[in-house]
C-alpha cells in the first residue's frame, strides 16, 4: 500500500496525465518521414548511456588524465540522478502514455515500465551540464543531443511532457549540486 504522499503523488500525476493525453496522441501520431523516426529512435538509444559513455571516453583519449576530474564528476552526478529517478519511478509507479492512452503507440521499446520522471533526459541534463562546466566548447555538441533526447521521448511515446520537464529539473539540480561541491 502507497503512502499518503505516495498516493497524493500518484493521484495528482494521474489528473497531469488525462490532460496531456490529448496532446501526446497529436505529437505521437505526427506523420514523420521514416528518417525522423529513426533520428529520434536513434537519439533515444544513444541516450541510454551510449553517447554519454563514449563522451567520457572520448575526453580521456583527447585530455588523459587531465580530463579525469570530468569525467569523475559525470559518473558521480550520474549515480546520483540514478538513485533519484529510479526512487521516484517506484514512489509514483506512472505508467507510460501509451499505456494508459490507446490513442498513442510506442514507437520504440521502454527500459523500464513507469514513466515519471524520464530519466534520460535528467540524465542528458546532468551530463551536459557538467560536461560544459568543464569544457565550455562541447555545448555545441552535448546541448542538441540533449535537445533530441528529451524530443524522442515524447514523440516516441515513452513519456508525458512533465516527465521531461522534471527530468530536466531534476538533471539541473543535480548537476548544480555536484559542481557546487
Amino acid at each position: 500500500m502507497q503512502s499518503r504522499l505516495g498516493l497524493a503523488a500518484h493521484q495528482g500525476l494521474n489528473r497531469l496525465a488525462a490532460r496531456e493525453h490529448a496532446f501526446l496522441a497529436r505529437l505521437n501520431g505526427v506523420r514523420l518521414p521514416g528518417w525522423e523516426v529513426g533520428l529520434l529512435r536513434f537519439a533515444s538509444r544513444a541516450g541510454d548511456g551510449i553517447f554519454w559513455y563514449a563522451l567520457m571516453l572520448a575526453l580521456i583519449a583527447w585530455r588523459g588524465q587531465g580530463a579525469l576530474p570530468a569525467v569523475l564528476h559525470m559518473i558521480v552526478a550520474g549515480l546520483a540522478g540514478t538513485l533519484i529517478y529510479k526512487w521516484l519511478k517506484g514512489a509514483t509507479e506512472r505508467p507510460r502514455p501509451y499505456q494508459a492512452c490507446p490513442a498513442i503507440c510506442c514507437l520504440t521499446a521502454p527500459l523500464d515500465r513507469f514513466s515519471f520522471p524520464s530519466g534520460h533526459t535528467l540524465h542528458a541534463v546532468v551530463f551536459s551540464l557538467v560536461a560544459t562546466a568543464y569544457y565550455p566548447a562541447l555545448g555545441w555538441l552535448v546541448w542538441p543531443f540533449t535537445a533530441l533526447v528529451a524530443a524522442s521521448r515524447l514523440v516516441l511515446g515513452l513519456h508525458y511532457v512533465s516527465d521531461v520537464l522534471v527530468g530536466a529539473l531534476l538533471g539541473g539540480a543535480v548537476a548544480a549540486l555536484a559542481l557546487a561541491l
